[in-house]
């Protein structure tokens, strides 16, 4: 695979899961990408769909905009900074962020007190 991956890449589709939310971060690369690595604090490019864990239902999607989206990673949610780390450019990586890690106790955001599912393509850093 060559590193303009989003070529030929589509949109992920997301199983809804099975059993309990996690109650802490899980990190599943599907793709393993060759690429450059992320490191904590580097901006990043990426393709990503979100949906919640409970529900299966998609909340964001970088996919539905046609574009990717680029953001420095301490500017994000911490399961985010804490899993973004480690991955290569071309890689794509499912992230299951318990609420403490994403948007915090329900209440505040919309997205507050669920866990969260992210699928990302990292397609560049820096």
């Amino acid at each position: 695979m060559d590193g303009l991956m989003t070529d030929d890449r589509t949109k992920p589709e997301i199983d809804a899961p099975q059993g309990p939310a996690p109650d802490e971060l899980v990190i599943r690369d599907l793709i393993v990408g060759d690429g450059a690595e992320a490191k904590a604090g580097d901006t990043v490019t990426v393709h990503y769909a979100g949906v919640e864990y409970e529900s299966g239902e998609e909340f964001d999607s970088s996919w539905n905009r046609g574009e990717s989206i680029q953001f420095p990673l301490r500017g994000l949610i911490q399961g985010w900074q804490d899993g973004i780390p480690g991955m290569k450019v071309g890689g794509r990586r499912e992230l299951v962020i318990p609420p403490h890690l994403a948007y915090g106790p329900a209440g505040g955001h919309f997205l507050g007190g669920k866990t969260l599912i992210f699928v990302i393509d990292l397609i560049a850093v820096g």
